[in-house]
């Protein structure tokens, strides 16, 4: 009697639904019927006049897609402008623009290790940094969330090449990485830094110029940066900044760069426009911040626990996985679209809700959000 191949998949979907972990896709409407803070849109940028004209007209002047990866036919001089705004908005020397931020961190994390190099890891890492030290054939080692002496302790374990990466802001809870003391760690055991600035850009540093602007250490030796641009500039792709043989070095050895796909034009054109708009309008970064104090405050203040916000993030706590997804259900069905996080996303097993503030939004708007999430929230 022969078996299907994939039996094996009915018993895993049961697993899954047994630990109320089932996650289905749910396409939304092009109208907006949900107050929205589950997005990453933190500066509101993503259906504003200007940055959606920009995406149309670069899909007319350069076509719908790149053709093919950049060292063939996919890299055009839209991307060029790009790399060269983000790199000086940011404070750096050069600028690497790939398909995703998740590209990105693996292309930086893989062509800046490699066997015989050690990576120091923090435990509260995205998803796309954990598998970039998986497929570095780098020593990894993964140590406690935002602690620099362990990190020091590390790197004090290893001779040879050596590289720490931290997300800048992390994204479950909206918490900050001790940024100055990780790069001192850093210069004074000789090891590189990675920061991945994908929460950090657009909300943190004068402007929104980021999380390493704001920490005093943008363009310094021996740290590189990368970014998202589907966060705060509202489009698409990622971004790998530093010192300029760093990025050369990319460009010749990263896989997620070489052997993928150009970013399409009309994503690269929107990108731009949006960060031009940034410069025009410095104060959305500042609003950003104030959104997610205000809903931090009125949440804690209604008895709910959520975890002080160090940029656009507000994580609030629900006491297990079923209740985060009831709860996010039933905000939903009141209105308003939140994130909702659970394990393996969250790896010490704490549900949440998790909330994203965005520059945009008027003071009803937060009202109404604070009494919908405070109405429907679950019995501990």
């Amino acid at each position: 009697m022969s078996l299907d191949p994939f039996d094996w998949i009915d018993e895993e979907a049961r697993r899954r639904a047994d630990a109320g972990l089932v996650r289905t896709l749910r396409p939304r409407p092009a109208a907006p019927v949900l107050l929205d803070l589950a997005s990453n849109d933190y500066l509101g940028l993503t259906r504003h006049p200007d940055i959606t004209a920009a995406a149309a007209g670069a899909a007319r002047d350069w076509g719908a897609g790149a053709t093919g990866s950049r060292l063939v036919t996919g890299s055009t001089a839209l991307h060029a402008e790009l790399e060269n705004e983000l790199a000086e908005f940011c404070g750096f020397e050069a600028a690497l623009v790939l398909s995703s931020g998740y590209a990105a961190n693996l292309a930086a994390v893989t062509a800046l290790t490699g066997h015989g190099s050690l990576i120091v890891s923090d435990a509260g890492n995205h998803a796309s940094i954990v598998d970039g030290c998986r497929l570095s054939r780098a020593a990894t080692a993964v140590v406690p969330h935002a602690d620099p002496d362990a990190v020091r302790k590390a790197l004090r374990s290893h001779e040879g090449r050596a590289l720490a990466v931290t997300d800048s802001v992390f994204s479950v809870d909206g918490d900050a990485a001790p940024l100055p003391r990780l790069a001192e760690v850093c210069r004074t055991e000789g090891a590189a830094l990675l920061v991945d600035d994908a929460h950090g850009l657009g909300v943190l540093g004068e402007g929104g110029r980021g999380a390493l602007a704001a920490a005093g250490l943008a363009g310094g030796g021996g740290i590189v940066t990368t970014l998202t641009l589907s966060k705060s500039l509202g489009s698409q792709g990622g971004a790998v900044l530093g010192p300029a043989r760093v990025i050369e070095h990319l460009v010749n050895t990263a896989r997620t760069f070489i052997f993928d796909t150009g970013l399409a034009p009309a994503a690269v054109g929107a990108a731009l426009a949006s960060l031009r708009l940034l410069r025009r309008e410095p104060e959305r970064a500042g609003r950003a911040r104030a959104v997610a104090a205000a809903l931090h405050e009125r949440l804690t203040a209604a008895g709910l626990t959520a975890v002080r916000p160090d940029a656009a993030v507000v994580s609030v706590r629900a006491p297990s996985a079923d209740a985060a997804v009831r709860w996010a259900a039933d905000c939903r069905t009141a209105g308003i679209a939140v994130g909702c996080f659970r394990p393996p996303s969250v790896p010490d097993g704490v549900s949440r809700l998790r909330l994203t503030a965005r520059a945009d939004l008027t003071e009803e708007q937060i009202a109404t959000v604070v009494s919908v999430v405070r109405r429907t929230a679950p019995v501990s």
